[in-house]
């Protein structure tokens, strides 16, 4: 497993732990604390030792001023990059509030010529300006701060990353003597000795299992306000013939995901009966009562056209579906698909190089593929890992607790509920599944596919209990996705 974690991988296990009741202003006060005994173990107290704490807006000013508050037998100068009211978050303004109840040294810097009449004449700049996530150049004041504290001979400490560290691009970034990071080592950092200086990665109470657990952190984006109808996603299903209800609760399952644009491609025997579920559907015809090799080359051409493929739902196991099924989908390696049920069937493992496809199988279906099952969660959790790695794809195990990876990482889902072992629901989650993978990578739409579904269940069963049916979590999947903790 990488060791390192990416800046927007850190924002969703920070919303997953306050989803989880650890809340941030909990890990502000780790982080902070973590930092001042950094400062502790290097320099004694009493020996007339000065501080200078320049904190940004953010959170990773709220990492400041807990160091500050932890080293206040220091005196420190705690200089805001901005105004106290700007401040952007309740944990920081909290800091900042009780420094101030404090009478600590606190002033604002309003603006980048207030900090040309400084000189940091300090024997410690903390470096408490921007964290992790920066894009694009760094802007007045803070630019104009990270060129003094370049120019200072201070003993520079960096929280977190430093400040206008971007993975890439460095060229005006804080050059630290020492960096503190947090819970994992970041992404670019440890390859950077003349950015991070020596590198600390503190522990600030993030137990591994809650950055398995999938939550708000996992939601996909909300829609770009400019876009255009086709650009949040065209998703095909390939179902039917078997059974008509299935291709349709994908289908629909999808446009609730919010997919722009949904197709289905089914036998022409069942191709009528899927039309009559709405009108929101758009029903391609295949030959025959099942689908066919014939019918290669049309589902070939849909696929081109399509953002993402969901295959499986109501095939049926005839062998000539079977064959049909393993060359569309060998036939198109770099094409995104969500595999589920019957197409399961027809699967080769490991599959080809090129796009890892999401596979979607209940416990039988795993064992069917080669996979091996334990009731121990952490078992189950590598099993699965090895599984996803040794055949390059994601999966999807659904259960009471569901397991996702991509073979280097692992996550779950505690969501849903018994109800939900209604037919159908399987079928709903493969097209939200598939909506949110036009979107995004195949581990972060297999987590948030999962999420979103045992969430509509949730709130379905609320109403209706164990007499749900998959229709009801389709209505509320939009709900499932606007859901806060």
């Amino acid at each position: 497993m990488n060791t390192e974690i990416t800046a927007s991988e850190m924002r969703r296990v920070d919303a997953n732990c306050s989803d989880l009741g650890l809340l941030p202003i909990q890990l502000m006060e780790n982080a902070g604390a973590s930092v001042a005994r950094a400062i502790r173990a290097r320099f004694l107290e009493g020996t007339g030792t000065r501080i200078i704490v320049l904190a940004g807006t953010g959170n990773n000013g709220g990492d400041g001023f807990v160091a500050a508050r932890h080293l206040l037998d220091y005196n420190p100068l705690i200089l805001l990059l901005g105004r106290a009211r700007d401040i952007a978050t309740r944990e920081s303004r909290r800091n900042w509030g009780i420094l101030e109840d404090l009478s600590a040294d606190l002033r604002e810097i309003r603006d980048s010529s207030e900090l040309s009449e400084l000189e940091l004449d300090a024997d410690i700049v903390i470096d408490a300006m921007l964290g992790t996530g920066v894009r694009g150049s760094v802007r007045d004041p803070v630019a104009s701060a990270i060129d003094l504290i370049n120019a200072s001979s201070a003993f520079v400490l960096s929280i977190d990353v430093p400040s206008g560290f971007n993975p890439g691009n460095f060229d005006n970034a804080v050059r630290a003597d020492l960096t503190i990071t947090f819970h994992r080592m970041k992404e670019g950092l440890s390859g950077r000795p003349d950015i991070a200086g020596e590198i600390e990665v503190a522990d600030i109470g993030i137990p591994t299992r809650a950055t398995l657990i999938v939550g708000t952190g996992d939601l996909p984006p909300a829609r770009n306000a400019r876009s255009h109808k086709g650009d949040n996603g065209r998703v095909l299903v390939i179902g039917g013939g078997a059974f008509t209800g299935a291709p349709a609760l994908a289908a629909l399952a999808a446009l609730r995901a919010g997919a722009d644009w949904v197709t289905v491609a089914a036998p022409r025997s069942v191709a009528g009966t899927i039309q009559s579920f709405s009108p929101d559907l758009i029903v391609h015809s295949l030959s025959g009562s099942y689908l066919t090799r014939d019918d290669i080359d049309t589902v070939n051409a849909l696929i081109r056209k399509h953002d993402v493929t969901v295959i499986g739902m109501g095939l049926g196991r005839e062998s000539e579906t079977a064959e049909a099924v393993s060359e569309i989908i060998g036939s198109n390696p770099d094409a995104r698909f969500v595999i589920d049920a019957d197409a399961l069937h027809a699967l080769a493992m490991p599959v080809q190089e090129g796009t890892p496809p999401i596979i979607t199988p209940h416990a039988g279906e795993f064992r069917m593929l080669g996979g091996v099952v334990s009731a121990d969660l952490d078992e189950l959790c590598e099993l699965v890992m090895d599984f996803s790695a040794r055949n390059r794809v994601v999966t999807l195990l659904k259960g009471n607790t569901d397991v996702i990876s991509d073979g280097r990482a692992v996550r779950i889902n505690r969501t849903g509920n018994p109800g939900m072992t209604v037919g159908g629901t399987g079928d709903v989650l493969a097209g939200a599944t598939g909506a949110i993978f036009a979107k995004t990578d195949a581990l972060a739409a297999a987590s948030a596919g999962a999420l979103i579904v045992g969430t509509a269940g949730d709130l379905a069963f609320l109403k209706y209990g164990c007499g749900l049916l998959a229709t009801d979590v389709v209505e509320r999947i939009p709900d499932a996705m606007r859901r806060q903790p």
